[in-house]
């Protein structure tokens, strides 16, 4: 039987204790009688999602009356460390509790998406199957409930983040994380960001419901935006249906995308070294601000946690070998090398991270990283201490700034919380 809790902040924002209402009335309704339940939250690089705080909240008000097991939708991500465990979901959690997701042996594959219908969602230009699999821990126990625990928000390769990604993508498996990121890729991903119906989003939902629909999976989806400058939870939507996706959509749509009237000349992104370790995930200072730049532009990206490029080490070694160089060039390069075409996932992210010659990247790392590292994958280098003391950040505020010398620049502090593009773009793409 279907249902949904959604609520919206009436008066700027949802607090926490509001927050622990809703999911008193979640639990109320959903896990009254419930003996084994298993959350899906994500990991630390959706660390302002709220995702933590209610898995939290969740494992204390369940634990005394039943088995409880916590297993973050990873996708691609190295295991949480403990510290990071602590940093997201609270240190008084045991950590027997925490299942780590290995997505290229734990998956158990249940389905398939047919090759007429990859091309038909590709505008015929993809013809291959997509494997539908799910890490065996929920096919494989007698859950009475999984909750999958998200933050919706604008995303490169389906369009909004969340819902059936955070199964099939999150806890999933080797051949639909390559297939479903190419799958974006080949189809454009600037025709793909901040929309609801994708291509991918479509491939991933009906995958989940041909073949996951039987399992007992439930949806807590935030969206956050910004009141009086600071990040607020502005709606909460639980559910196990589409309508649920969707209506979280709506709103992050109007919290998270950032439609400008101008392109921007020169935009200055900060990556918080706690979430950005890597490439793989701080070019979302690319993916987020690709559609607001002007041709001939500059980004800069300030990246002082920057560790390396890929989240997994092989991803990593290819990303060194590939570079992030045209999509022409890529798309040649999978031709011509087995590795690079038996990684999928690992090919879109080159392309995701070109800005095609349209305008310059510069990477800004502390010493983790080197120069000729930075050079190597075909993006400009500066080193971090001295690009800080031409934009402090400290002094700067989100969106248009005009330095003291005159400059205007286009600030962005975080670029997972949304998306970035002129009017004209977006409405015409």
């Amino acid at each position: 039987m279907s249902f949904t809790i959604h609520q919206t902040a009436q008066a700027g924002l949802i607090d926490d204790t509001q927050l622990e209402h809703i999911i008193d009335q979640y639990i109320s309704q959903r896990l009254t009688n419930a003996k084994k339940v298993l959350l899906l939250p994500p990991d630390l690089t959706r660390f302002h999602s709220k995702a933590g705080f209610i898995t939290s909240y969740l494992y204390h008000n369940l634990k005394d009356r039943c088995e409880v097991a916590i297993m973050p939708a990873l996708g691609t991500h190295d295991p949480m460390t403990d510290a990071e465990l602590d940093m997201m979901f609270g240190a008084d959690i045991p950590k027997s509790v925490f299942h780590p997701h290995y997505w290229r042996k734990d998956v158990k594959v249940v389905g398939q998406i047919t090759e007429q219908r990859i091309n038909e969602l590709s505008d015929g230009k993809l013809n291959y199957t997509m494997d539908v699999g799910v890490n065996k821990l929920l096919l494989d126990n007698d859950w009475d409930a999984i909750v999958s625990v998200g933050q919706i928000v604008p995303h490169e390769v389906i369009g909004m983040a969340n819902y059936t990604k955070n199964i099939l993508i999150g806890v999933g498996g080797e051949d639909t994380i390559h297939k479903s990121h190419f799958l974006g890729a080949a189809y454009g991903m600037e025709r793909i960001m901040g929309r609801i119906k994708t291509p991918v989003r479509s491939a991933l939902n009906e995958g989940f419901d041909q073949f996951l629909s039987h399992l007992p999976i439930d949806f807590i989806l935030t969206v956050l935006g910004k009141e009086n400058g600071q990040l607020a939870l502005k709606g909460v939507f639980c559910g196990d249906e589409y309508a649920t996706y969707e209506q979280a959509c709506l709103l992050s749509q109007q919290h998270n995308l950032n439609l400008l009237d101008k392109p921007i000349k020169k935009a200055v992104v900060y990556l918080d070294p706690t979430e950005f370790k890597t490439t793989w995930l701080g070019n979302k200072a690319i993916y987020r601000t690709r559609m607001a730049i002007a041709d001939g532009g500059e980004l800069i990206v300030l990246a002082p946690g920057l560790k390396r490029f890929g989240e997994d080490m092989s991803i990593d070694g290819l990303i060194r070998k590939f570079g992030y160089k045209t999509t022409d060039e890529t798309l040649a390069a999978i031709e011509q090398n087995p590795d690079l075409k038996n990684n999928l996932s690992a090919a879109a992210h080159l392309i995701h991270g070109t800005s095609d010659n349209r305008f310059t990247v510069t990477y800004c790392p502390k010493d983790a990283v080197s120069q000729a590292e930075i050079e190597q994958v075909n993006y400009q280098y500066c080193h971090y201490d001295e690009m800080i003391k031409r934009y402090p950040t400290e002094q700067l505020e989100n969106g248009w700034n005009t330095l003291p010398n005159g400059e205007e620049i286009f600030y962005v502090s975080n670029p997972a919380l949304g998306l970035w593009t002129t009017k004209e773009n977006f409405e015409n793409k």
